[in-house]
Formats: C-alpha cells, sequence, structure tokens
C-alpha cells in the first residue's frame, strides 16, 4: 500500500549521473510516493567529469522550459550542480530544495583512476550548502563527508575556517536509506549453501583483488565451493578477474553480467555473498542479495557495522576473509541464521520519506 501526500504537491526529481543505484532510488520513490505530481529529469552515466561539473549547461540548453516551471519541491541527487541551477533558474531557488546522497566525493579511495576531482568534491560542497534539507543514505555517508569536507577546506589558501558550518550540516542532516523492494511471496528453493556470489562493480574501488586471493587459496588446499561472478562490468575491468577465471575455471557457475531475470535467479541461488570493498555508502548488491536469502560477509568497516551485525562480518583482512569463509564452507553449522531484512524494505520507510516530500507542500 502505498504513502499518499496531503496534497498533490509538484515535486522535479533531477539526477544528473543516474547509475543503477540512482536509478533504483529515483523509481522507487515516484511508485511508493503518491499524490504527487512528479517530473524528473535524468542524465546517463557516463562522462563523469563533465556530467559532475555541466549538468546545469546541459539541462539549461535542453530543458529550460521544464526547469523554469513552478515547483514546490526539488529533489535532486548530489551528483546535481543544485547551487547553480538555483541560481539560472529563480524558480528553483525558490522552491524547498531537497538534496539526496548515495555517496560522496570526499571518500573515495585514493589511489587508482577513478580519483575524484576538486570540483566534484565542490559541487558536492556547494549544493549541500544551497540545500534546504540534506539526505544521506546511511550514518557512514553523512559522516564521511563532514569529515572529508573538513580535511579538504584546510587545503585551500586562505585556511578558511569550516568547523561550525560543516557541524551545523552535520546536526541538520538526516539518514534515510535506499530501501530495498519488497519480494514476492514465493521464491524457489534452489539454494546452494557452498555457492559464493560476487555481485559487484567490475572496478578497483570494490577490491577483487582480495576477494579472488582468498578463493585461490581456498581452491589450492582443496576446499569445495561453487562460484558465481557477476555484477556491472565497464570497458576497463581490473586484471584480476581474466586470471579468476581461468584459475577457478572449476568453481565457476555463472561469469559476467546478466539480464535482470537471470540475475536476480542467480542471488536466489547464491549460499553466500561476499564484500572485499573499499568504498561502499549502503550497498544494495549485498542488500539484495541477503534478502534474497545469501549469508552476508562484509568487511567491518565503511558503512556495514551500522547496518549488519558482527556475526556476518569479518576484520577486512584477507586472513580474516580467509579463515570465516573456510570455517562457514567446511563446517555449515558455525554459520548464522538467515539474516532478517523486513527493516531495509520500503513498507518500513515510506512514510518517512512521505514526511520528507509534505514538508512545506501546499495546503
Amino acid at each position: 500500500m502505498h504513502t499518499s501526500l496531503k496534497t498533490r504537491a509538484r515535486v522535479l526529481l533531477l539526477s544528473a549521473y543516474d547509475a543503477v543505484s540512482h536509478r533504483y532510488w529515483a523509481d522507487s520513490v515516484m511508485q511508493h510516493v503518491d499524490g504527487v505530481e512528479w517530473t524528473a529529469l535524468r542524465l546517463p552515466a557516463r562522462h563523469f567529469s563533465w556530467r559532475i561539473r555541466g549538468n546545469p549547461l546541459t539541462w539549461l540548453l535542453k530543458e529550460g522550459n521544464t526547469l523554469s516551471q513552478p515547483y514546490d519541491v526539488v529533489l535532486a541527487t548530489s551528483m546535481v550542480d543544485l547551487a547553480t541551477l538555483a541560481g539560472l533558474f529563480p524558480s528553483l531557488g525558490r522552491a524547498r530544495k531537497i538534496l539526496y546522497f548515495h555517496e560522496n566525493q570526499f571518500a573515495y579511495p585514493e589511489s587508482g583512476e577513478q580519483r575524484p576531482q576538486a570540483e566534484a568534491k565542490m559541487v558536492n560542497l556547494y549544493a549541500a550548502l544551497a540545500a534546504d534539507t540534506v539526505v544521506f543514505n546511511t550514518a557512514y555517508n553523512r559522516d564521511s563527508f563532514i569529515d572529508g569536507a573538513r580535511a579538504f577546506l584546510k587545503q585551500m589558501p586562505e585556511n578558511v575556517p569550516a568547523v561550525k558550518p560543516l557541524e551545523a550540516l552535520r546536526q541538520r542532516a538526516s539518514v534515510l536509506p535506499v530501501p530495498v523492494m519488497p519480494l514476492a511471496d514465493e521464491q524457489p528453493a534452489m539454494r546452494r549453501p557452498g555457492r559464493i556470489l560476487w555481485n559487484h562493480r567490475w572496478e578497483y574501488d570494490k577490491n577483487p583483488e582480495d576477494f579472488f586471493a582468498v578463493l585461490f587459496a581456498l581452491s589450492e588446499r582443496g576446499v569445495d565451493f561453487e562460484l558465481t561472478v557477476v555484477g556491472q562490468r565497464f570497458r576497463h575491468v581490473p586484471a584480476i578477474f581474466a586470471e579468476a577465471e581461468q584459475r577457478l575455471a572449476a568453481h565457476i557457475t555463472a561469469w559476467g553480467p546478466l539480464p535482470e531475470g537471470d540475475y536476480q535467479a542467480e542471488l536466489d541461488k547464491a549460499g553466500i555473498v561476499v564484500s572485499t570493498t573499499w568504498h561502499e555508502f549502503q550497498g544494495l548488491a549485498i542488500m539484495e542479495a541477503a534478502q534474497r536469502g545469501a549469508l552476508p560477509l562484509v568487511p567491518d568497516r565503511l558503512c556495514f557495522p551500522d547496518l549488519y551485525p558482527a556475526a556476518y562480518r569479518y576484520d577486512g583482512t584477507r586472513q580474516g576473509l580467509y579463515e570465516r569463509l573456510h570455517r562457514w564452507l567446511t563446517d555449515p553449522d558455525t554459520r548464522p541464521g538467515h539474516l532478517m531484512t523486513g527493516h531495509w524494505e520500503w513498507p518500513a520507510w515510506q512514510a518517512a520519506y512521505a514526511e520528507l516530500l509534505t514538508d512545506g507542500a501546499p495546503d
């Protein structure tokens, strides 16, 4: 049952880098909050540097008439240069501006090819300061944004003191996760307890090197397991994936991106879903697999301590992951029970999202 707003508010949803998790969030918000006259503008998730700095100009040239309309609420992702848009379009400046952070540019790993640029960090910061309401998907996202911004601003030549405004932003910020869609009532009984799942982006920040190093060691010691490696793959794939496809061929049951229906079927079969990531703000991929019955095994860092009980976390090292996987695979009695995930799903968050959008809506 959807939650309805008291009146029909005019809401403009802006997604400047419409990646998979952003699209999932936007679609589900529009689906689950009724009584809204929705208008949505989105830009494809490519050319990151241009997108995050150039989205106001792109929309100015392509969607100027849409942006000039009167709205009660602007709901924007943190990739949107909200401060610039509010300056270009006075009607947006008069609307109540809500900024939603799926991630922030201050907490990316400081290695690899995808280092965030100063411009991207400043877009995040100016947008947060221009917004009337700032929302993060996790407390970790909020705190890493504030702490990262403080460290970043210390590099400014003028050394402008920023502690008070940033701490004020921390205090007024809200935390609302991206809710997970509820499952259908019946799930097929196809689970393979010894099947390990990787369902993350195939990029360096997800730390596939640690994951595969542990699986190499398990395989060399004769531990029995199956392996499913799916998730989003891009043009440049870390070399470890090609090595793993060869060295773990005897264990592999599925390899590579899949259509949505086939992907969900693989989640239903998995016994254990693993993360080794250096970079995660909520982790929808792990959540969806856990929701469907796979046991999550996540590092004790980033957003995970706030989301997963200790029984589903390892110490974040290769050795710690090896020991936990070895134990779960060779002695099933040591495994924790199925993780209850109802508190992640939309029914638990509909009222909060409706309240977010109704605050300040017209009578």
